[in-house]
């Protein structure tokens, strides 16, 4: 067993793909998600579905399907299922958008109802072809939900709006209970990664997102496994903080396909416990990390320890 340092901690590294070769296409044993399945499944299936939604779940490929509908909860998916970026490490579809449903809001929001959910979130695909780049949308979606269900917390996903601040100042308004927007990966690799974002953009979004609503408190992610280094994560996690971020969620880049960018390493579960613990004494009010955490893993848990 080898033995890798993190910032002064010695974290006990189980044998990797360097040391035990996996077969092509193979993943460690710590990273085999549940076969989605079940009535709990089949009924989200069939509203989400009947509502004709959108779902980061089927779109994005998230390994997380069949545990978090099992448990009755989805991540909505907004603004169409065609994105305007074409980011490295996303299977969400790259193309020219159709025109925004206007009544896509209320369909959310009766799938909220439906489901009983008690904390929603609403992510977006980029729609940088609007002015607004979809936030309008985001907004009304929010509000809808609030109509049907005022009890439910929402947590919103967001894009960068190319930095527009009017279009984040009317995300905010709508008063979604947390704004999250993913850094995604250290500083070094981002032109590689998300080609049409930026680092610094990114991160003024979020500390700008803390100035004028500081009472909403702001979230963001990184993926770990594209080449990173340990120093990067640790700058990347301080900008973080510095920008006012409070929720942090840590999971494993995961290669949806061939065409996207390769998994440089698989990082094992006590890296990411690690990486847990520095996040928490740097001042993140609560972290999800883990191999198979996403950006809306268990939000409801971390929205409820949150701290604007």
């Amino acid at each position: 067993m080898s033995v890798t340092p993190i910032h002064g901690r010695r974290v006990p590294k189980p044998a990797d793909n360097r040391e035990t070769p996996l077969r092509p296409g193979e993943r460690p044993t710590w990273l085999k998600a549940r076969v989605p399945t079940g009535p709990e499944v089949e009924r989200v299936r069939d509203i989400v579905v009947g509502e004709k939604l959108n779902t980061v779940c089927f779109s994005a490929a998230c390994p997380n399907l069949g545990e978090c509908w099992s448990r009755g909860t989805a991540t909505f998916m907004i603004g169409g299922n065609h994105c305007t970026r074409r980011c490295g490490f996303c299977d969400v579809l790259t193309g020219r958008p159709e025109a925004l449903d206007p009544f896509e809001p209320g369909r959310v929001a009766k799938a909220v109802q439906s489901l009983g959910l008690r904390f929603a979130v609403v992510t977006c695909v980029a729609r940088d072809d609007l002015p607004d780049g979809g936030a309008a949308q985001m907004a009304a979606t929010v509000r809808a939900i609030r109509a049907r269900c005022p009890d439910t917390g929402i947590e919103v996903l967001v894009s960068d709006y190319k930095g527009e601040e009017f279009a984040l100042r009317t995300v905010l308004d709508a008063s979604p209970d947390v704004l999250n927007h993913n850094l995604e990966t250290v500083e070094r690799l981002q032109r590689r990664v998300r080609a049409s974002a930026s680092y610094r953009r990114s991160l003024d979004v979020l500390r700008r997102a803390g100035e004028l609503r500081p009472d909403i408190p702001t979230k963001s992610g990184l993926m770990l496994g594209l080449g990173e280094r340990d120093h990067e994560v640790e700058i990347a996690l301080r900008d973080l903080r510095a920008a006012g971020v409070t929720l942090l969620t840590l999971g494993q880049y995961l290669r949806p396909s061939p065409d996207h960018l390769p998994v440089e390493r698989y990082v094992p579960p006590e890296e990411f416990e690690a990486w847990a613990d520095r996040a928490r004494a740097l001042g993140f009010t609560e972290v999800a990390s883990g191999p198979l955490v996403r950006s809306s893993y268990r939000a409801e848990k971390l929205a409820g320890k949150a701290a604007p």
